[in-house]
């Protein structure tokens, strides 16, 4: 069986959904947005400091979301990605 695909909202690349973070905008309570889970309006992002960078700058993830999104996202995606990089040195 393949696996499912999935687009990063930056860069475009195409890879098998395990490899990007997935942002989501719930369906109810209507909304709000988190990270991981949850039912609703999906954003994929590929864990790298440039494709986090232009989601940012450029409101892409608001956008596809079409939802505003905190800031408090866009933090725990850079802790996340800053644990990623840490894990990728070892």
């Amino acid at each position: 069986m393949l696996p499912n695909y999935r687009r990063c909202i930056s860069c475009r690349k195409v890879a098998p959904r395990g490899e990007f973070w997935r942002i989501v905008r719930v369906a109810s309570p209507r909304g709000i947005i988190q990270l991981d889970q949850g039912m609703g309006r999906s954003a994929y992002l590929c864990p790298s400091a440039s494709c986090l960078k232009g989601a940012k700058l450029k409101n892409r993830l608001g956008r596809v979301l079409k939802a505003p999104v905190p800031d408090g996202i866009f933090e725990s995606l850079q802790e996340r990605l800053t644990v990623f990089c840490d894990n990728q040195k070892e």
